[in-house]
Parts: C-alpha cells; sequence; structure tokens
C-alpha cells in the first residue's frame, strides 16, 4: 500500500481528498470526529507542501435544494479553528486557480454538487476527474470513508496524478488487519436497523467469530425466523429464510435479545410481546447475556447501534459500551452512528474508532476497496 512517505510533495500542489461527511443539525457540527482524524495528513501536506487543496463530499445531492444544507463552507469554519491558520473556501463558481495562488491551504465546495450533473462524481467521469486533478501536482487519497467506491474525486483523481493513501487510511487498514488474525475468543456485536446491509459482512464473519451478538432492529427478522412474536417490530420478510438458515447453521455461536424496551418504554420478555407491541431497545436481560459474552472475549468489532438512540431507548448502546471499555482486548467500533454513541456517552475511551462505515463492512466482507492506491 502506497502512503504519503512514499511520495515527494516537497514544494508541490497536493490535493486531499478528505471525508468531511459530518452530521450536521441547525446548522451546526453534531461530531467533527471525521474533521479531528483528517488533521495528521492535513498537517502533513502542510510542512512539506507548497498549496493544499482539500475535497470531500457532504451528504445526499439528489435536486438543487440539497445543496445549500451540505455546503462545506461550516467546515472550512471548523478546520480553521482545529488547525489555526486560515482554510479558504471556494465555491465552483469562484476564481479557483487565483484562490490556490493566493492562499496555503483550500477547501472546494461539495464534490456531490457535480451529481446534478448526470451522477458525474458518483460514477467517476472521466472529464470530471481531470478537472479535479488540474487543481494540484500529486493526490493524497485520505477519505477511508469513501474508499469502497469509485468516484472521480478519489480514484477518478488517482488515474491522472502521481498518487498514495494518506495517514488515516493508512491506519484504519492497518488496524482492521487485526481483525484477519484475532487474538480469541472473538466475538461481533452487529446492531442497526437492516438484515439486508449487513448480509454480505455477516456471511464473511461468522465463519470466523466466536460469538456473534445481535441488536437493533435487525434482530427482529431473526426472532421472526426462530418463530418468536415480535409484535409490530420492523422486520425484514424477504431475509427470514436467509435468518432461518444462519440459526440453523450457527446457533452455537448467535446471541440473540430476550427482551426489550417497547414504545411505553417499558422493559419486557419477547415472551410477552403482545401484536402492536414495537421494540426500540435491547432489555436488562439480553444486556446481561451480552455482558457475559464480552467480559471472556479478546477482540471485539461493533457495528450499529442496539437501540433508537432516542431518551428512553439508549440503555442497550451506552451500558455495552461501557463494558467494552473495561475488556481486556482489542476494540474495534466502526460505523458513522455506532462512533457518534461512543462519543455521545463515552468519550474517554480506549477504543479503535472507525470512521469507514461501508467502507469497514465491504472490507470485513472481503471486497477489494477501489479506492485504496497499491503500491
Amino acid at each position: 500500500m502506497r502512503t504519503v512517505k512514499d511520495i515527494d510533495m516537497q514544494n508541490k500542489r497536493v490535493i486531499i481528498r478528505c471525508d468531511f461527511n459530518v452530521p450536521i443539525s441547525n446548522n451546526k457540527i453534531v461530531d467533527d470526529t471525521r474533521i479531528v482524524k483528517a488533521l495528521d495528513t492535513i498537517k502533513y501536506a502542510l510542512d512539506r507542501a507548497s498549496k493544499v487543496i482539500l475535497l470531500s463530499h457532504l451528504g445526499r445531492i439528489k435536486d438543487a435544494s440539497d445543496k445549500e444544507k451540505n455546503s462545506l463552507k461550516i467546515v472550512s469554519d471548523r478546520l480553521s479553528e482545529l488547525l489555526g491558520i486560515d482554510v479558504k473556501f471556494c465555491t465552483y463558481e469562484d476564481d479557483i486557480e487565483s484562490i490556490i495562488n493566493d492562499n496555503k491551504i483550500v477547501l472546494l465546495e461539495n464534490t456531490r454538487f457535480f451529481d446534478l450533473d448526470n451522477n458525474k462524481e458518483s460514477n467517476c467521469d472521466p472529464e470530471l476527474s481531470k478537472y479535479f486533478a488540474s487543481f494540484g501536482d500529486v493526490f493524497i487519497n485520505d477519505a477511508f470513508g469513501t474508499c469502497h467506491r469509485s468516484n472521480a474525486s478519489n480514484v477518478g483523481i488517482s488515474k491522472y496524478l502521481e498518487s498514495c493513501n494518506g495517514l488515516l487510511v493508512e491506519e484504519e487498514i492497518n488496524n482492521l488487519r487485526k481483525l484477519d488474525n484475532p487474538d480469541r475468543p472473538y466475538t461481533v456485536i452487529m446492531g442497526g436497523k437492516k438484515v439486508s446491509d449487513k448480509i454480505k459482512v455477516i456471511d464473511n464473519l461468522i465463519k470466523k467469530v466466536d460469538k456473534l451478538l445481535i441488536g437493533g432492529a435487525m434482530v427482529y427478522t431473526f426472532l421472526k425466523a426462530n418463530n418468536e412474536n415480535i409484535g409490530s417490530s420492523i422486520y425484514e420478510e424477504e431475509y427470514i429464510s436467509y435468518a432461518k438458515d444462519l440459526l440453523d447453521k450457527y446457533s452455537d455461536k448467535i446471541v440473540l435479545i430476550k427482551d426489550n424496551f417497547i414504545e411505553t418504554k417499558e422493559c419486557i420478555s419477547i415472551k410477552d410481546m403482545k401484536d402492536d407491541n414495537i421494540g426500540y431497545d435491547i432489555g436488562y436481560e439480553s444486556v446481561k447475556d451480552f455482558i457475559e459474552v464480552i467480559k471472556n472475549s479478546k477482540t471485539i468489532f461493533f457495528n450499529g447501534t442496539l437501540g433508537l438512540e432516542e431518551e428512553g431507548y439508549s440503555y442497550g448502546t451506552k451500558t455495552i459500551l461501557e463494558e467494552l471499555n473495561k475488556v481486556n482486548g482489542l476494540v474495534i467500533i466502526g460505523g458513522g452512528d455506532t462512533v457518534s454513541s461512543v462519543n455521545k456517552y463515552l468519550k474517554d475511551n480506549k477504543f479503535i474508532l472507525s470512521t469507514g462505515g461501508g467502507a469497514t463492512l465491504e472490507y470485513l466482507e472481503g471486497k477489494k476497496l477501489p479506492g485504496i492506491i497499491e503500491d
């Protein structure tokens, strides 16, 4: 894997593809983890390069109305605070070349604005790739969160410039490689909403893990497959047979929940669920079962929150995170919502936090990530 140490950026204009896809509410950044994680590579380039040009996407751009709420201007302001220097922000209507010439570091507007023109960013359009590449001499991909996608602003640029991976991408891959040959017992905690989002990673990991603990909304598909009454809880009918097959083959590995918090914020047994009850978080007994497995584990990967993470439905995720912090072993947390929960409930922790989300899961599926720049 080619890294920043393998490339000469002295007195050159360096383009860095970052992942500044941060949650924003009421025009405020809710969690700046991804911005903070990008700082090492940015500082590395600032110490060597003549100019640093930053690219990133933010949110989803489906029509012109999405542009205003997904501008990266708010990120440039936060970056300026963190770096202690002015990060010049510019739009694609500005004279970008002149702005780069007049400033040490520049952040360009959201790359996905170009998706309004035939999905040029997401489809890795060659002309857009050349356009992005025209602003620099060297390219660094440090957006691990988009390494599973072939976009104009990552894979596209790398076709036209000398390229390498940033310090964050290098760190992420090195951390995830620790799961290739883990210390045992090896436990995976899987939550989130849909089985369909995790099916390939479950297929790959179930053969490797000692225990798979399932929570979140996705557990109700497994409970339904196990002939439990889940009331009116969310589940995926089309994945019932898949869940049943998995439970039949790996009953010794899979741990499901016994109780849950329902719409009244009461904790009741799964066996006591009525037809109109809806499960929103894992319950007290389920958390005890999970902790029993966790405290004997040497390696743990946790992806997907275990509850709705609103008031009254955060007991599962919060309590499990607190228990994970006591583990004498390796704990990797992956996925944007799960990492946000760590920052919300347990900022003082010893976890390895992966910024990847989809990229992390695809790596664990065993897929080759197109955004990783090889030697």
